[in-house]
């Protein structure tokens, strides 16, 4: 990451099983994604998981952007 961006970049190779036909749509090769993010984000507890070759980053608000519940009594 760098300042207020997120960049994620990577290579998509196609594999072929014995025996199972490929959808030959499929996009394969380098890539490349930047994204700018709110500034409300804690930068320092970002994380990625890449599970069935789904990737999912998450990007969690920072304390001083989070609601806060103040109680007025009188």
């Amino acid at each position: 990451m760098n300042g207020a961006e997120l960049s994620v970049h990577g290579e998509v190779r196609n594999r072929e099983r014995a025996g199972v036909p490929r959808d030959r749509t499929r996009h394969t090769g380098r890539f490349h994604h930047q994204v700018t993010l709110p500034q409300d984000t804690d930068e320092e507890h970002v994380t990625a998981d890449l599970t069935d070759g789904v990737l999912t980053v998450k990007v969690p608000k920072a304390e001083q952007a989070k609601p806060r519940r103040i109680e007025i009594t009188g």
